[in-house]
């Protein structure tokens, strides 16, 4: 089948399907001026968020991860960075900057807000016109890291959603893609059967380390999380434990090797696929998949959910037949014909590539389309 598009070669090699100029603020206090730039510069990305003050150890780690990541991102073709500090401003813009693509960093302090939002206006003209002076070249699906993940899920994710991603999943590995996938919570009850899927022996052992701290971690807090995990979407579809829904959640791994463990936020080492220990919520889920590379998400929906992501376009696939009726403007690729074997998981998954090859060449999202520009941080600690 059809794998080229024509999508932008950064100056590191990597291929974006996007091509955003991004704004992004270090903390909560630099959301206001970020979105004044916005107002003023056409073709320009705000990604508003409500954290960065008073962050420390791992957790500011993990901020700045998260914030270098996205910048650093293919489908970014400049970043300004805005902080109420210009050091930590700097980090971000310094750690972007290794990429080769323009970016430019501002502190508030010393000269106020509007003067800052000027001085950045200024520099995010100069970043669009460069942006959209930039020509796209031939590209292959290979060439993407791709990420997966399911919400709102439902009988009919575990019977064909997730089985037609595992398929997709492998052809693109078979090409030589990457893919990464996560959700450690959701995986609880069939960690033991995921675990053989690693490359090594090692590697299925430090998931289940992985898993074990998870497990640790809830049972430290003495919470319940019934109607977190599941919820009550997922009971309402018809997955009434965590172990059913683990079940019908690990087929979108498919069937290739796992070649590595990923910590929050971090990029895979190489092509192939890839597990992150992450949440499961699904706009924290898709912008640690942008900090760490992906270009594109394959969202597996089976009752319908309805997010997308500021920078990483959201192409849902839903094989439950009232979902693709109901929720039409949500779902891009109806595979609900699986259930009723008018395709087998083969043809669904030439019906997902296809869709995703002409998102990689430009074409919107549902998400796109609808405005969705998700940006959910993840948090580790409160702040001190």
């Amino acid at each position: 089948m059809k794998t080229k598009f024509y999508g932008y070669r950064r100056d590191n090699g990597r291929v974006g399907i996007r091509n955003y100029v991004l704004l992004i603020p270090v903390d909560d206090l630099s959301n206001s001026a970020v979105l004044k730039v916005q107002s003023v510069i056409q073709g320009t990305l705000a990604i508003p968020h409500p954290y960065g003050r008073l962050q420390f150890g791992e957790d500011l780690e993990l901020h700045f991860r998260t914030l270098i990541g996205n910048g650093a991102n293919p489908n970014v073709a400049a970043a300004i960075v805005i902080g109420i500090e210009p050091n930590w401003a700097k980090k971000i813009a310094d750690g972007i900057a290794k990429t080769g693509k323009p970016v430019a960093y501002f502190g508030i302090e010393g000269q106020g807000e509007l003067k800052t939002v000027e001085k950045a206006s200024r520099k995010a003209q100069e970043f669009v016109q460069y942006a959209t002076s930039l020509q796209k070249v031939e590209a292959d699906l290979s060439e993407l890291t791709v990420s997966f993940k399911c919400g709102e899920s439902d009988t009919t994710s575990g019977l064909a959603g997730n089985p037609t991603a595992g398929v997709v999943g492998d052809r693109l590995v078979k090409m030589g893609g990457t893919v990464i996938f996560g959700e450690t919570s959701e995986i609880t009850g069939a960690e033991h059967i995921l675990a053989k899927h690693f490359a090594t022996k090692e590697l299925g052992e430090k998931f289940l380390q992985v898993h074990a701290n998870y497990l640790k971690m809830i049972e430290q807090s003495g919470a319940d999380l019934l109607g977190s995990q599941p919820t009550q979407g997922n009971i309402a579809g018809g997955l009434t434990t965590i172990e059913e829904k683990a079940l019908g959640n690990i087929p979108k791994a498919g069937t290739s090797p796992i070649q590595s463990v990923l910590d929050l936020a971090c990029a895979p080492e190489g092509p192939g696929l890839h597990y992150m220990d992450s949440s499961s919520a699904a706009g924290e889920f898709i912008t640690l998949m942008g900090a760490a590379g992906a270009v594109l998400h394959l969202f597996i929906t089976g009752q319908g959910n309805i997010c997308g992501n500021a920078i990483v376009p959201v192409v849902k696939i839903s094989a439950n037949p009232n979902t693709v009726k109901n929720m039409a403007e949500h779902i891009d690729v109806d595979i609900s014909g699986v259930l009723t074997r008018e395709l087998n998981l083969e043809t669904a998954a030439d019906k997902v590539l296809a869709r995703m090859i002409e998102t990689a060449g430009g074409r919107y999202t549902d998400t796109e389309a609808l405005g969705h520009q998700e940006f959910i941080l993840t948090r580790l600690y409160a702040s001190a």
